[in-house]
């Protein structure tokens, strides 16, 4: 007799059986590869004895959920596990905080995560993870929706490419500190557009469109109840495409968030060509010799695009609280919102309170600290870091282009800034005039 609690049901367990049996398979592939190319210990035990024995330990979970475990059974993640994950993993400066952390070590090990063995080992954790979770009806609940199936399909695709790029990227800068020729040099065997290429698009749009189908047979679409004036979803989310842009709402105001920040954006791509004066890493991968465009870049694709998507796809729920993944989205959860703007911290920390009145003097002496603030950011700023950190970038850029770069860096960073100071200090506004609906 199967366990009423929504944990376990007989669907999940078939689902997890099937699950494992997949994983099995790909170590028990990967287990061949091992017997074949990495050889033996020096008792003369094959060093593939080790993903033998988790090849089997998974065939046997598959096995084991194929029949039914008793009620009350089932390999999953303690509680004593996932109370404490939500505690601190739903905390938004903990997880940008890891964000940054992550990136860091993406860089700074580069040469030992992009090894075979390595990454093969991270793919297992992240599924066996993955498997473990599945287990919990709140977490299915977030990534079973057919709105977020594709968004953790993509993680696991964007790390896939990430792993690629940075493999080639190593093996590169390893090729020129030795004196040998890239990699795109040595493989450069060429492919005729016809019949090999055009033949190999074929495969693809057949195969594309097979999986497409069977994507759409398996999943329901992800359609709601017809649209009422008087009944919203909660949370009402954008499309995942725009959960970033979607919580930069939350920090700045929609000019800013909406029209502001994503010109920008788009400006500065345009921009790159002509202030980038790097010409090493032109259709090859490096790190080495391009590392501060590429970290510049994947600060601002990880922990401020992607990041932000699994943040308001996963953690986001109703009333737009922070929750974890293993927690209720309960509706009825209130948290308190006291966001106060700089100016109140400013005035009412020296003890004489905000200045009163709606003339455009008060108000601007109201907002001085802001103000100052904003214009030391962006024009006393960029000087400083031209004679200092970034003196070898003036010096080759020259005064334009340096203060358009260094501009473009200042107005990414500020998304960060004004999350931390929000999570960390309550703080609404630098600038705040809603008089004029002038907010920063």
């Amino acid at each position: 007799m199967l366990n009423a609690h929504p944990d376990l049901t007989s669907s999940v367990l078939i689902g997890l059986g099937w699950y494992y049996l997949l994983l099995f398979l790909m170590n028990f592939v990967w287990t061949i590869r091992s017997y074949r190319e990495d050889g033996e210990y020096a008792n003369g035990l094959p060093r593939a004895t080790g993903w033998a024995t988790y090849s089997s330990i998974l065939m046997m979970m598959s096995a084991y959920h194929f029949t039914y475990p008793p009620e009350g059974f089932l390999i999953s993640l303690p509680e004593a596990f996932k109370a404490p994950f939500d505690r601190y993993f739903s905390n938004p400066v903990l997880y940008f905080f890891l964000t940054i952390v992550g990136l860091w070590a993406l860089i700074a090990l580069r040469e030992w995560w992009t090894k075979p063995k390595v990454s093969f080992v991270l793919l297992n954790a992240s599924l066996l993870f993955m498997g473990l979770s599945l287990t919990d009806f709140d977490f299915r609940q977030i990534v079973g929706k057919p709105d977020n199936v594709p968004i953790v399909a993509m993680l696991f695709i964007l790390a896939f490419c990430t792993w690629i790029s940075f493999r080639r990227a190593v093996d590169n800068d390893r090729r020129i500190a030795e004196g040998r020729p890239l990699f795109e040099q040595e493989d450069n065997e060429k492919v005729l557009v016809w019949p090999d290429l055009v033949y190999t698009e074929l495969i693809c749009m057949v195969v594309l469109t097979a999986v497409l189908i069977f994507w759409g047979i398996a999943l329901k679409a992800p359609l709601e109840e017809p649209g009422s004036s008087v009944k919203t979803p909660n949370p009402s989310k954008a499309p995942w495409y725009f959960l970033g842009l979607q919580e930069m709402l939350v920090y700045f105001d929609p000019w800013l968030a909406g029209v502001v920040l994503p010109s920008i954006i788009l400006g500065g791509l345009m921009a790159v060509p002509y202030i980038d004066f790097n010409k090493l890493g032109n259709g090859y991968y490096t790190f080495k010799q391009r590392s501060f465009a590429i970290t510049t870049f994947l600060f601002g694709f990880l922990p401020l695009w992607v990041a932000l998507i699994v943040l308001g796809t996963f953690l986001r729920g109703p009333n737009w609280n922070f929750f974890g993944i293993y927690e209720y989205w309960d509706v009825h959860k209130v948290e308190a919102a006291n966001n106060i703007n700089l100016s109140e911290f400013f005035w009412n920390g020296l003890g004489k309170g905000l200045p009163k009145g709606s003339g455009l003097n008060t108000i601007l002496l109201r907002e001085a600290p802001g103000i100052l603030l904003i214009l030391g950011y962006f024009m006393v700023l960029p000087p400083i870091l031209g004679i200092s950190v970034l003196r070898t970038y003036f010096v080759r850029m020259g005064v334009l282009r340096f203060l358009v770069f260094s501009n473009l860096i200042l107005w990414m960073a500020i998304l960060p800034i004004k999350m931390l100071l929000r999570w960390a200090f309550s703080l609404k506004y630098i600038v705040g005039i809603p008089e004029w609906f002038f907010n920063i």
